[in-house]
């Protein structure tokens, strides 16, 4: 079975509340990493700098996961690793905050461009 055409199409298909969570953390990703596009890789959405994808995220079941988990913040992500590369947040105690700095410390690590500090105030697994 293919994957979403889209960002748009992979949202479209979850159900609530996961779709509301999901859209939050689309524009959190978008916003903390300036210059991003949004793609599909993996069959999962993800943003794209200068031709690169620094960072995934996917809605599952029960979490919300991103990948990889960025060296500067292994600390801070521990709570959250589940595996090497792996991070998942609880749907119903989502720290947009802590998702915003992933994104922005991925795409700096993995471009070299300086794209901020992930510090956005969230929008509003």
């Amino acid at each position: 079975m293919p994957g979403p055409a889209d960002v748009d199409a992979y949202v479209a298909a979850l159900p609530e509340p996961r779709r509301t969570v999901a859209e939050q953390v689309r524009r959190t990703v978008l916003d903390a990493v300036p210059g991003g596009v949004e793609t599909i890789a993996y069959a999962m959405p993800a943003v794209a700098v200068d031709g690169r994808v620094p960072v995934h995220w996917g809605a599952w079941a029960k979490h919300l996961s991103l990948y990889p988990v960025p060296e500067a913040l292994a600390e801070e992500t521990a709570p959250y690793r589940a595996r090497k590369g792996t991070l998942r947040f609880p749907y119903d105690d989502l720290p947009l905050d802590l998702v915003a700095r992933v994104a922005a410390a991925l795409a700096a690590e993995r471009t070299g461009a300086d794209v901020g500090s992930g510090h956005a105030d969230p929008p509003g697994a």
